[in-house]
């Protein structure tokens, strides 16, 4: 695989690893209410992260060549 996509893999579960590391009693809160969700709200919402994250990564690309 590509060294980027190991560093971006790497990123994302240092960031991911934040929330319980410092936050755990807020960080658990979240997930369950999370959990209670409607599946259609849940998948919105990836959706809007997977969108999100073409567009940053598009960006990022278009930008990079210039």
């Amino acid at each position: 695989m590509n060294t980027t996509i190991w560093m971006a893999l790497a990123l994302v579960l240092v960031l991911e690893g934040l929330g319980p590391m410092f936050l755990p009693r807020i960080w658990r809160r979240m997930i369950l209410s999370m959990a209670q969700l409607p599946d259609r709200i849940l998948h919105r919402f990836g959706g809007g992260l997977v969108v999100a994250g073409v567009v940053i990564y598009y960006m990022l690309s278009v930008h990079a060549s210039a």
